[in-house]
């Protein structure tokens, strides 16, 4: 048995998987963490680790986790009924789990077409999961990086009608690129190619929320071993992502904030700002 075999083992998933894998599960990733906080089985020992490292730091971790998923079906919910969206371009899906957008969109509106895109190995390994869509609709898959704006929109002008309102969902991941790509430019190409009437949803990693130590903390952990780079960003900063749209009510809150279906549990507090606005 191989290393990554072994690992896949010891993981207790992966199942009916065989020789090497096609991404290092020696190194923490932020999909497959936020796949262990969410209770999954599609992560790995390294995964583990820098998650209960971060708990350490911040013991709401596994909140914030659940917090944006269910921040993700409240907000398709709104665009699909209130809204009366019927197309979405989700831009970094993760692992599919329950409540995926499509299945939220069409369990109000059947008729919903729904575009993933994702460019992670283990993401894609799952992406025939997110293809499952009710007959009156339709779903479809990319692999390609938030930053490949051009196959994103190359495919999406296939699969959607750009000429009609479009909900672009952006949810942890912009966090995911660094300033020196330049995200803003990134979303605001996103946003240029549909038309007004559309919508932007994003949750985003808060730096603003934290204290300074538990900032320290956390930078530790980013730096030393997620393979991915994350960037925290202030609520203001966050907020340059919705410029050229209105925020729907209650504006730009921390993810339980938004629209809660019960009432907010004072006990915990996610790290996440996030926003849903509509493109003038």
């Amino acid at each position: 048995m191989s290393s990554d075999e072994a690992t896949v083992a010891a993981a207790g998933g992966g199942a009916g998987r065989t020789g090497a894998l096609p991404f290092d599960t020696a190194v923490a990733h932020q999909a497959r963490v936020y796949d262990y906080l969410l209770g999954g089985k599609d992560n790995y020992a390294a995964d583990r680790e820098a998650a209960e490292k971060a708990a350490r730091v911040y013991p709401d971790g596994a909140f914030t986790a659940r917090a944006n998923r269910a921040f993700l079906g409240r907000a398709v919910r709104y665009l699909a009924g209130e809204a009366g969206m019927r197309q979405f371009l989700d831009i970094g899906t993760g692992i599919p789990t329950k409540g995926s957008v499509h299945e939220v969109a069409q369990a109000v509106a059947p008729e919903s077409r729904v575009l993933y895109a994702d460019y992670d190995p283990i993401v894609l390994a799952h992406a025939r999961a997110l293809l499952t869509s009710h007959e009156a609709g339709a779903t479809d898959y990319i692999e390609a990086d938030l930053r490949d704006t051009g196959t994103i929109l190359s495919h999406a002008g296939q699969f959607l009608d750009l000429a009609r309102p479009v909900a672009v969902t952006l949810v942890a991941i912009v966090h995911a690129i660094p300033d020196a790509d330049d995200p803003y430019a990134i979303v605001a190409r996103i946003m240029d190619a549909v038309p007004p009437g559309s919508y932007l949803t994003v949750t985003h990693m808060a730096w603003d929320i934290l204290d300074e130590g538990t900032q320290q903390g956390l930078n530790g952990i980013n730096g030393g071993l997620f393979k991915q780079e994350l960037t925290y960003r202030s609520r203001e900063q966050v907020a340059r992502f919705f410029e050229g749209t209105d925020l729907v009510e209650p504006g730009l809150v921390r993810v339980e904030q938004w629209r809660p279906d019960t009432p907010a549990d004072d006990g915990h507090k996610s790290f996440l700002w996030a926003g849903v606005g509509r493109k003038r």
